[in-house]
C-alpha cells in the first residue's frame, strides 16, 4: 500500500476525491526496479498500471516473423519520464501489453493492480471516467511521439 499523500503529487491521478485515492492507495506498491531488469513483455498478461516515480524506462516494441515464432527485430519506440505512466494495457481490453519495458537504470514505480482498478472503475463511474481520459491522452500522445520517432528513421 501506498500513502494518498503521494499518489496525490502526481497529475494522473488529480481530481480523484480523498475516498477514491485512499481506494486507489491500498491496491497499489511502491517497487524498485534494477537496472537492465525486464518489467514486462510485449503478449504477458498485463497484471499492473505502472507510474514512474524515480529513473527511466524504455519502451520496445518487437516485430517477429509471421507466425509469431522467432523475434525479428526490436525497436525502442519510447521513454517514459518520471511522473508518467505506462502498463496501460491493464486497463484496457484484451488486457495484455502492447510493449515491453524494460529500466535502463535503477528505477522506482508505483504499481497499481490491473484487475482491482478496472473493478473499482466500474463501480465508481467517475472514477471510471478520469481514468478513461487519461489513458486516452496517453495513448494519444505515445503515438504521436511514435510518429515522430518515425519521421526521425
Amino acid at each position: 500500500m501506498v500513502s494518498t499523500e503521494l499518489l496525490r503529487r502526481y497529475p494522473f491521478f488529480a481530481n480523484l476525491s480523498d475516498k477514491e485515492l485512499r481506494q486507489l492507495a491500498m491496491i497499489s506498491d511502491e517497487k524498485e526496479i534494477s537496472a537492465g531488469e525486464t518489467l514486462f513483455a510485449s503478449g504477458d498478461d498485463a497484471h499492473y498500471l505502472y507510474l514512474l516515480r524515480s529513473g527511466g524506462i524504455d519502451l520496445h516494441y518487437v516485430v517477429s516473423d509471421e507466425r509469431g515464432m522467432e523475434k525479428t527485430q526490436d525497436f525502442m519506440v519510447g521513454v517514459i519520464n518520471p511522473g508518467e505512466v505506462f502498463g496501460i494495457s491493464s486497463a484496457v481490453a484484451p488486457y495484455r501489453y502492447t510493449a515491453s519495458a524494460v529500466s535502463p537504470v535503477p528505477s522506482k514505480v508505483i504499481a497499481t493492480e490491473g484487475s482491482a482498478l478496472r473493478e473499482m472503475c466500474e463501480e465508481d463511474i467517475h472514477m471510471k471516467a478520469l481514468f478513461q481520459e487519461r489513458i486516452a491522452s496517453t495513448v494519444f500522445r505515445r503515438l504521436h511521439d511514435s510518429r515522430v520517432l518515425l519521421l526521425g528513421t
